[in-house]
């Protein structure tokens, strides 16, 4: 896929900003907090309909107005040219268009422009809690597997319904498990198709991850993870047999849901954990581990869009690049270079690209944010 052009109107602190951009890597380089994270901000929002940068929409329109809008031309192999947009008014929430057509569901913007994002931010996948890392895992389903999405978003409407069903005072117990087990058997449909579809995605996954941390760390630690997901389950389980199993835990759990009025087993409570050889990385690696761990997942990540999608995800890369050192500054340029789509980058300045990254005004870009925001494009020497 191929952001052609931008387009951002009293987001962040761009109030009006119009910006085309080359095929290949647009390099965006400016001092702090005159709006480079802006600009990919606004397109990983109209790829993911969430900004990447904070949790709340709110915090993205521009500081004294109500509403935003973002919008921007896209080709691609599949939908040859379409413009997506998003217009946010605040307490009327968002509403997406492709081709001037407002989406009937948020869910369905979701892989239309597969995306990765490198951020500073990366970091809390490996020493943070699990809820991260299901975050990074659902995300990147999602773009590939449209069932995954829907069964997802399923999942957590039954398991709303059903703690809601949970929290009601003074219930008699027989009455409650009536009451539960229509929940139940939905819950333990869609949670063993969820944790089917992991199992096999991190099988995969799995390989690109060990290819790229050898590539961008140097040295010969083997990353891996164990997928840690409801009890009782074995590798080659089928969907039946985890719903089955999934049912008997609901079962034995429902004293202790009952109590703390909450679904306490199920995929929404698995996590990735991961190793560097036999060593667990949240309780042992260090600083500079957890670092190329966290940017080896990302790069495994874009690894295997490359190889299921017929479509080359954007790939955003936002100041990763201050703390690196030049080894692997190369590599991750290298390897940017030999990457078919698009590529964004922002940073404080051109420095480390000198030499790696050539601009040619067409397909590899670069850009100047100033103050104001004014958008100065860097022709080539």
């Amino acid at each position: 896929m191929q952001i052609e052009s931008l387009h951002l109107s009293r987001y962040r602190n761009h109030s009006d900003t119009k910006i085309e951009f080359g095929s290949g890597i647009n390099l965006i380089t400016g001092k702090n907090g005159m709006g480079k994270t802006n600009l990919i901000d606004g397109i990983h929002y109209l790829c993911m309909s969430r900004s990447f940068s904070t949790n709340s929409d709110s915090y993205v329109v521009e500081k004294g107005h109500s509403s935003f809008l973002v919008s921007a031309r896209v080709s691609g192999s599949i939908r040859s040219s379409f413009t997506v947009s998003c217009t946010w008014q605040r307490g009327e929430g968002k509403t997406f268009s492709v081709n001037d057509s407002p989406l009937g569901r948020l869910s369905d913007l979701i892989g239309m422009i597969p995306v990765v994002v490198l951020s500073p931010e990366d970091k809390r996948l490996t020493n943070e809690g699990p809820a991260e890392r299901r975050s990074f895992l659902d995300a990147m389903i999602s773009q590939v597997s449209r069932s995954y999405l829907s069964d997802l978003l399923e999942y957590r409407k039954v398991m709303k319904q059903r703690n809601r069903l949970l929290s009601v005072p003074n219930i008699r117990p027989d009455l409650l498990e009536i009451q539960l087990e229509p929940w139940d058997a939905q819950l333990a449909a869609s949670g063993a198709r969820i944790i089917a579809k992991r199992k096999a995605v991190l099988s995969v996954f799995e390989n690109f991850l060990e290819e790229s941390y050898r590539r961008i760390s140097g040295i010969g630690l083997k990353p891996s993870f164990t997928y840690k997901t409801i009890d009782g389950l074995g590798d080659e389980d089928s969907e039946e047999v985890i719903a089955e199993t999934y049912l008997g835990l609901l079962e034995q759990n429902r004293g202790r849901e009952i109590e703390r009025q909450l679904t306490l087993v199920g995929p929404h409570r698995d996590d990735l954990i991961f190793f560097l050889d036999e060593m667990e990385l949240r309780k042992f690696g260090s600083q500079g581990q957890h670092r190329l761990f966290a940017l080896a997942l990302k790069l495994a990540e874009l690894s295997y869009f490359n190889d299921v999608l017929e479509d080359q995800p954007v790939f955003l890369l936002d100041d990763v690049f201050g703390d690196l050192d030049a080894a692997k500054i190369n590599v991750l340029t290298d390897m940017l270079a030999a990457h078919e789509g698009q590529s964004f980058i922002t940073a404080a300045n051109d420095a480390p690209f000198r030499g790696l990254i050539p601009a040619d005004g067409k397909i590899n870009r670069r850009f100047h944010v100033e103050e104001g925001p004014r958008i100065r494009e860097q022709t080539p020497a």
